[in-house]
């Protein structure tokens, strides 16, 4: 018997229109994610609700919803709307539809303009706009994934409301999914079965952009064979080439992605550069946040290098900026950067286990009282019960600093910070030593 693909002979109710976009929700009820926007009792919720929507600027990464809030609000207001995007439009469609708009304004309409990636329009473009927005011909919706600070004309953003919406979660992807199996606007015609795991799957690889993560489904329904009893059963194996991820199974929540973080970690702590670009690598081709790997890194530099190198901090922070600023996939270099230098440094855990040390007085130990001779004495009462008495500013003395006691009475003789003999940290043992050994002096 011949075998029967959906791409070849679409089932009834399948159409040609993507999935992506069959599926655009049409009203705030259908609308998934950005709750801190139009859950209930939300500003934007409300504004749109009252038909008060003024002009503003969404902003957030692709696939999260900004063009679909923007038709929502188009739906749900009395205004007359026009989209047009500031790729494939000059400054002459932006000056046709001002003059329309004003036309329309003399008459009693507004006019609601989406404007999408209203990043791209240049500075003149920016300012056609200006005037109409100041006089109310126009509400000016604008969709940006560039921060409004840096690419807006100040003037034009100091009259628009700025709205951020977020990365959908993966919850909210999953949802998504799921309903996109029962829609009839969706793949709801369809006989199709595929495990919630492998659904989990998509919602992981698709980094918070609904789009892709539908787009990834559809793609996955249509290249795979109906069976003998006309269903349309999606394995694992055909999800991964949809993606073009061998590491489909990690699992940005379980256990895979501690092993992974823990197997860069424990690679950089001993000292192998090439082990730790390799699982960040790895870490990078599941759909990990580079920003959580460089958060981990930022971590590492003070836990497992700390003084005998404090650069290596300076490095994992601008690892860290440098992600934050440019993404993947550029950001990946960076991140390789930092590996292999937080590899190379000279290794202490000193700080770590004072932070343990303390933490474990501090918990054991009544809450001790600070010395009065360190404490503050704002005020004459303060003054008059001791508070600062005996206090050594250590700046006036030859050694620049003093035999004080900081520390309370039960705790004087605790020595948290004990410095190894690594790196920078071999010179900072020798000082520290010294100072113990003189204070311990009489």
């Amino acid at each position: 018997m011949e075998q029967l693909r959906l791409f070849t002979d679409p089932p009834s109710g399948h159409t040609s229109a993507p999935l992506a976009s069959r599926l655009r929700p049409e009203t705030l009820d259908e609308y998934v994610g950005q709750q801190h926007l139009v859950g209930e009792g939300m500003l934007l919720r409300q504004l749109i609700e009252n038909d008060q929507v003024s002009s503003m600027i969404f902003w957030g990464p692709p696939g999260v919803g900004k063009t679909t809030l923007a038709r929502i609000i188009a739906g749900s207001t009395n205004a007359h709307f026009v989209e047009f995007s500031a790729v494939t439009s000059g400054i002459k469609e932006v000056k046709e539809v001002m003059k329309e708009a004003e036309e329309m304004r003399l008459q009693g309409t507004r006019t609601l303009l989406f404007t999408d990636e209203i990043h791209r329009f240049n500075k003149a473009q920016q300012d056609a706009f200006l005037p109409y927005v100041e006089k109310g011909s126009i509400i000016l919706v604008g969709a940006t994934t560039e921060n409004p600070s840096f690419e807006i004309n100040s003037a034009l953003l100091s009259r628009c409301k700025v709205f951020i919406l977020k990365a959908l979660t993966e919850d909210d992807l999953f949802k998504l999914l799921k309903h996109a199996l029962v829609s009839e606007k969706g793949l709801g015609n369809m006989q199709i079965e595929i495990s919630d795991q492998d659904l989990r799957s998509i919602a992981a690889f698709s980094n918070g952009d609904a789009r892709c993560a539908l787009n990834t489904l559809e793609m996955a329904v249509n290249n795979t064979p109906l069976n003998s009893e006309a269903v349309i059963k999606v394995e694992t194996a055909t999800i991964a080439r949809c993606m073009d991820r061998r590491s489909l199974l990690y699992d940005k929540n379980g256990e895979e992605h501690y092993n992974l973080i823990s197997a860069l970690h424990k690679s950089m702590r001993n000292s192998d550069p090439d082990a730790a670009v390799y699982w960040m690598c790895r870490m990078i081709d599941g759909g990990e946040d580079p920003l959580y790997i460089a958060r981990r890194m930022v971590r590492f530099a003070s836990e497992d290098v700390g003084l005998a190198d404090s650069n290596a901090l300076t490095v994992a922070v601008n690892a860290y900026q440098a992600c934050h600023f440019l993404g993947l996939p550029e950001c990946n270099v960076h991140l390789a950067h930092a590996a292999v230098y937080l590899s190379m440094a000279p290794k202490s855990n000193a700080l770590e286990v004072a932070c343990i040390k303390a933490a474990k007085d501090i918990s054991s130990s009544p809450a001790q009282p600070v010395p009065l001779h360190i404490r503050n004495a704002p005020t004459r009462l303060m003054k008059d019960a001791g508070y600062g008495k005996g206090y050594i500013y250590a700046h006036d003395t030859e050694e620049k600093m003093a035999k004080m006691q900081c520390l309370p009475d039960a705790l004087k003789d605790r020595h948290y910070y004990e410095p190894g003999v690594q790196g920078d940290e071999a010179a900072v043992k020798e000082k520290l030593d010294g100072i113990r050994k003189w204070r311990s002096e009489d």
